[in-house]
C-alpha cells in the first residue's frame, strides 16, 4: 500500500512520555466508535497498565477495539494482562508468536516495530515510543529521550487505511479493510485542519523494502543549507553514509545526535567505527549523554522533517516492519529544530575528528570490513526468505492456558 502527499494537516509534536501518555490515553477515553494501536512493547509497569485500563474502559462502552503487539517485544506479558483486554472486549493480535527454546526469543528477526494509533478515523498518533514507564523522566539515568507526533487531518486516513489493512486475514480475498472502514467509521474523509503536508510512508519485507531509505536519501541529496538526523540505532547502509558525507562535501551543515549513554553498548560502538570517515569531510556528530536516545527523526532545510520507527541500522532498513510520517511544513520543522538545538546544547557531547583519530591504525581493518559488510547488506538480506509472519488473534480466553498454548506452540 502507498500513499500520497496530503495538504492540510494539524500537527503537535510530542516529546517524551511525559507529552505523549497523557495525549494517547485521553484520546482513547474520548473514542467513540473505534481505537486501532500498533506497538512493538507493552510493559507491565505504570503506563502499560494505565493502557490497558483506558483500553478496558473504552471498549466495555462500546468502542470497537484492536490492539497489535509484537510477538518479540511484547513476550513477557502474563495471560492476566491479556485475558483482562479480550475479555473486555479488545482484539488482541500477536504479530510472529514463536514458541521460546531454551528460555530464549526465538522470533529476533522481521519484527512489528511500527509505533501507531488511530482514533475514531479523525485523529493518529505516529512516533517511536513504546508503552513503558522508561518514556518517563522520573525513571532515572535509563529514562529514554523520544519523539512521537499527532496528527489531525487528510493524512489520518490514510494512516486509518493502512491500521486496518494491516489486521485483515490474509485469506480473505475481499477487501475486508475497506468494508470495516465504512462499517466502523462511515468513511467520512477528515478535512483540512492545519497547513502540514504529510506523507505516511512504511517499510515491509514484501512490496515496500526500501521506501523509507530512499526518502531518506532523497531529503540528504536534496538539503542545500542544513541536515539534522538525531537516531538511536545509526549503522546506516552505504548509499546513506555516501549521501550524508556529499551532502557535507556540498557545504550543507550536517549534524548527527546519536547515543552517548546508549541502552545497548554495541549500539555506540557500531555508530563509532563510521565516525571517522563522515567527520573527515566536515559532519558534524553529538552524542547525547543525559541518558538513552531512542527518537528516530531527522530534518532537512526550513520545510522537511520525518518522525516515526524506523532506525537507520540493519534492522530498521531491512527486516524490521517500521512506520515513519514524512512531514512538509516551516512551522513544524522550526518546532522539532528548536528541541533538537537544545539537546545539543545542553546535553551532548561534541565528538572531534582529532578524538577519533587517535589510535585509528588499528580500528582501520575492522572499519574497511563493516563499510563492505554495509555495502553488501542489503543484497545478502534479500537472498533470504523473508516469510510471512503470522498475525494470530486471541480469543477470550475459555481456559487460562490459551496463551500459554499459542507462545508454546507457534501457532
Amino acid at each position: 500500500m502507498k500513499f500520497s502527499w496530503r495538504d492540510g494537516n494539524r500537527l503537535q509534536l510530542l516529546e517524551n512520555g511525559e507529552a505523549f501518555f497523557p495525549r494517547v490515553f485521553e484520546a482513547i477515553r474520548q473514542a467513540k466508535k473505534e481505537v486501532l494501536l500498533e506497538t512493538f512493547i507493552i510493559y507491565q509497569d505504570k503506563v502499560g497498565n494505565e493502557l490497558r485500563d483506558v483500553l478496558m474502559e473504552a471498549a466495555e462502552r462500546g468502542v470497537r477495539i484492536d490492539i497489535t503487539l509484537d510477538g518479540y517485544g511484547c513476550a513477557d506479558l502474563t495471560e492476566e494482562y491479556i485475558s483482562g483486554l479480550t475479555s473486555a472486549g479488545v482484539r488482541v493480535h500477536l504479530f510472529d508468536p514463536q514458541p521460546k527454546f531454551m528460555g530464549m526469543r526465538t522470533n529476533l528477526f522481521r519484527r512489528l516495530h511500527r509505533k501507531i494509533v488511530v482514533i475514531d478515523g479523525e485523529r493518529a498518533f505516529v512516533g517511536g515510543i513504546n508503552y513503558s514507564a522508561d518514556h518517563l523522566a522520573d525513571f532515572g539515568p535509563e529514562a529514554k529521550q523520544d519523539y512521537a507526533v499527532e496528527i489531525e487531518g487528510p493524512a489520518v486516513d490514510d494512516i486509518h487505511r493502512f491500521a486496518l489493512k494491516s489486521i485483515a486475514p490474509r485469506e480473505q480475498v475481499r477487501r475486508w479493510w475497506q468494508r470495516r472502514a465504512q462499517e466502523s467509521i462511515g468513511r467520512t474523509y477528515n478535512h483540512s485542519r492545519g497547513n502540514a503536508r504529510v506523507l505516511l510512508v512504511t517499510r515491509d519485507n514484501e512490496n515496500h523494502r526500501n521506501d523509507i531509505e530512499e526518502h531518506y536519501l532523497e531529503a540528504i541529496r536534496s538539503a542545500q543549507s542544513h541536515l539534522l538526523i538525531a537516531n538511536a540505532y545509526f549503522f546506516p547502509g552505504y548509499r546513506v553514509l555516501r549521501e550524508i558525507r556529499n551532502a557535507a562535501r556540498r557545504g550543507v551543515r550536517v549534524r548527527l545526535v546519536l547515543q552517548g549513554q546508549p541502552d545497548m553498548p554495541i549500539a555506540r560502538l557500531g555508530a563509532r567505527m563510521l565516525y571517522n570517515y563522515l567527520l573527515r569531510d566536515g559532519v558534524q556528530i553529538f552524542e547525547y549523554c543525559r541518558r538513552p536516545l531512542h527518537g528516530k527523526v531527522a530534518l532537512a532545510d526550513h520545510d522537511w522533517a520525518t518522525v516515526g520507527s524506523s532506525n537507520l541500522d540493519p534492522l530498521s532498513l531491512s527486516l524490521n516492519l517500521e512506520a515513519n510520517v514524512l512531514i512538509r511544513d516551516p512551522v513544524f520543522n522550526r518546532q522539532l529544530h528548536e528541541r533538537l538545538d537544545l539537546l545539543i546544547q545542553d546535553h551532548c557531547k561534541t565528538v572531534s575528528l582529532e578524538r577519533m583519530v587517535r589510535g585509528y591504525f588499528w580500528r582501520a581493518p575492522l572499519v574497511f570490513l563493516i563499510f563492505h559488510f554495509l555495502r553488501h547488506f542489503p543484497s545478502m538480506i534479500a537472498k533470504l526468505p523473508a516469510g510471512k509472519p503470522r498475525l494470530a488473534v486471541i480469543e477470550p480466553p475459555a481456559d487460562s492456558a490459551a496463551i500459554a498454548n499459542l507462545q508454546r506452540d507457534g501457532q
